[in-house]
């Protein structure tokens, strides 16, 4: 191979994104998610992860995947949850990207979606990003840009009488391209496969929720700028495979974030916070079960 040829081979790899789709119950979205990804820039592998659907999701992902062979799909047995699933994804690709996008089913990128992303993240050595998120009407999802969550601060202002100041979600600055945020949402992630790697990729022990927190977190202690990219606008339609199991969302909604005070919170917290924030997080759980049933 010539040095011109062998230079534009490494630029091209250099490129390559992989996207990674988690799939459950998702044949309202999917068939659209999977078009966009594969007119998607720089896409060279796309790997769909079904967590056990049994709506005609995977009848629509064997029809892409006979239609371009980019397209491959693991289909679990049962759901071993998204943490597990987005690894399973990212195991397959292997080392064939340079690039891994974790989009959710239902986000809907355009052709220059993930390439922009990329062209972002590249001037900006070990980066996680994640895009403006929006809804049908425009809105924007807040879940796009936040904080950590700090449990012991959000409990001392219930117990105070106030509302809770520890906020999750930052507002945007659309003067900032590029803003610098500690956590952005899962529903989509780009960043490139070494840093994935290198910081062990999504921890299994959750099931459904703060995963994505956890992830985001532990980039940032790796070294990593965590931030989103405000030029670039993704319609997110939100919760189409959680509305026919509210309980099983609510119930590993607040499991992860149990998980996530005892992972990086509780250790530098007294016996009796720890007591607190755990009943709190608990007592919280019928409240929102019952929110989640009377909006279907």
């Amino acid at each position: 191979m010539s040095e011109a040829n062998a230079s534009d081979a490494g630029s091209s790899a250099a490129q390559s994104i992989a996207a990674i789709v988690v799939t459950y119950r998702s044949a309202e979205t999917i068939d659209d998610c999977l078009q966009r990804l594969r007119a998607a820039a720089g896409v060279v592998a796309i790997r769909v992860i079904d967590n056990g659907s049994e709506d005609g999701t995977l009848e629509i992902v064997q029809r892409h995947a006979t239609g371009d062979a980019r397209v491959r799909f693991i289909a679990n047995p049962d759901n071993p949850g998204f943490a597990v699933a987005c690894n399973q994804g990212a195991r397959d690709v292997g080392a064939g990207a340079h690039w891994l996008a974790f989009v959710n089913p239902d986000c809907l990128v355009d052709a220059d979606t993930l390439a922009r992303l990329r062209v972002l993240a590249a001037t900006r050595g070990d980066c996680l990003l994640g895009a403006d998120l929006v809804d049908e009407q425009g809105a924007r999802d807040g879940a796009a840009r936040r904080n950590d969550p700090d449990f012991a601060a959000m409990l001392a202002d219930v117990l105070k009488g106030t509302s809770p100041t520890a906020k999750l979600d930052v507002i945007a600055d659309d003067d900032n391209e590029l803003q610098p945020v500690e956590a952005v949402s899962g529903a989509l992630m780009l960043m490139p496969r070494a840093l994935f790697e290198r910081i062990g990729g999504f921890d299994e022990g959750y099931r459904l929720h703060a995963e994505d927190l956890d992830l985001c977190r532990r980039a940032r202690e790796a070294g990593a700028l965590v931030a989103v990219a405000n030029s670039v606008r993704v319609l997110h339609v939100r919760g189409v495979s959680s509305r026919s199991r509210p309980w099983f969302v609510e119930w590993h909604k607040h499991r992860g974030l149990w998980r996530y005070f005892r992972k990086f919170e509780a250790p530098r917290r007294g016996l009796s916070t720890r007591a607190a924030v755990f009943a709190a997080i608990w007592l919280r759980f019928p409240l929102a079960l019952a929110r989640a049933w009377s909006r279907r």
